[in-house]
């Protein structure tokens, strides 16, 4: 055979086997199991920014690593399940109120800036708030706008866990609350303060608000049960939906959630093969949508074999999983946290 024959076919064979790894490792399935993030990323919220990354946003905590409170922690990832720890949002705590810790954030993208909307509150405080920061880039620093309200000048008790939404015609509301009742408010133009009165959605059953649209009904998510109470922690998820953003909003049965209505979408304390308990007080999630259409609920939950941090407060791990929409409403497979490795999200 002709020298030069050959090399050239040695060539285009060893082309054609590395174009067909390539293929290969294309075509690889990203796979996972919960939890996706160690060791708390509790009351999660979640954006896919501008520069290809997700960021999850989590409430203050002491991780036990003898770097103290984290001043809401900021995790990131290419594809929901290979996350790292990137810093938080605050170089120093806001002062808008004289004490408290930075709980259950919500983070948007508006006008060219990321917009964090927090909650600063104690247990049992008699007058928690809600304030808004403002950062450039999702990593922040975050620089503090003030306070929108706390639960004195607003009227609502236990003024906590702020979700934005955004309508179709680019009007912004404010959901919040904590089994006090689930308010809504009209935001104004520049997203920094409130316009109007507040509008009553939901009952006291619920708290930790999300918000999305698909095709004409607006679908409410909130926890309900304890939230922080280590492997005997009840959260639990229900929705409800509506075809008007003020409801309103009906579970699947049709039952008003200000009369305590609410489907079950997600609930913990379920035992495996050994009839061990895993995962209890699934919660406060925010949603995101993958590449290919799919809805992954993101939330967290308590490892029952590993429940508690350092200084007892519950540790509440970062977690997935798909939604699957039959007949216009939200189903998680088992209505549980999935335990297995599974097939994960698709980000190109």
């Amino acid at each position: 055979m002709d020298k030069v024959i050959f090399v050239t076919l040695i060539i285009s064979f060893a082309i054609a086997l590395i174009a067909s790894s390539c293929s290969s490792m294309e075509k690889k399935e990203l796979t996972y199991k919960n939890p996706v993030f160690e060791p708390v990323i509790a009351d999660p919220s979640i954006i896919k920014a501008k520069d290809g990354y997700v960021y999850a946003f989590g409430t203050e905590d002491d991780w036990g690593d003898q770097k103290g409170e984290r001043l809401i922690p900021i995790v990131r990832s290419k594809d929901l399940v290979n996350w790292k720890y990137v810093g938080q949002a605050f170089d120093k705590k806001p002062d808008s109120k004289s004490a408290g810790s930075l709980w259950a954030p919500d983070i948007r993208y508006f006008n060219k800036k990321y917009y964090l909307y927090y909650s600063m509150s104690v247990w049992g405080d008699s007058n928690p708030g809600i304030g808004v920061a403002v950062s450039d880039v999702p990593e922040g620093p975050y620089k503090d706008q003030g306070k929108l309200f706390d639960s004195r000048s607003i009227g609502v008790g236990n003024s906590i866990d702020p979700c934005v939404f955004e309508d179709d015609d680019g009007r912004a509301y404010l959901f919040w609350g904590s089994f006090h009742g689930i308010f809504g408010i009209k935001l104004s133009d520049d997203r920094l303060s409130t316009i109007g009165d507040p509008f009553h959605i939901a009952g006291n059953d619920f708290e930790a608000s999300y918000m999305i649209k698909r095709g004409k009904f607006y679908y409410y998510f909130g926890s309900r049960g304890t939230c922080c109470e280590g492997e005997k922690s009840g959260y639990n998820v229900a929705v409800g939906r509506s075809k008007s953003i003020k409801g309103p909003f009906v579970d699947k049965d049709g039952t008003d959630l200000l009369q305590g209505g609410g489907t079950l979408v997600l609930t913990g304390n379920f035992p495996n093969d050994k009839g061990k308990k895993l995962f209890a007080g699934p919660g406060h999630n925010a949603i995101i949508k993958d590449d290919n259409g799919t809805d992954w609920m993101v939330y967290h939950a308590v490892d029952i074999d590993n429940p508690l941090l350092p200084n007892g407060a519950t540790r509440r791990p970062l977690m997935i999983d798909p939604i699957k929409w039959k007949n216009g409403w939200p189903v998680i497979d088992g209505l549980v946290p999935s335990n297995q490795t599974i097939p994960g999200p698709v980000f190109h």
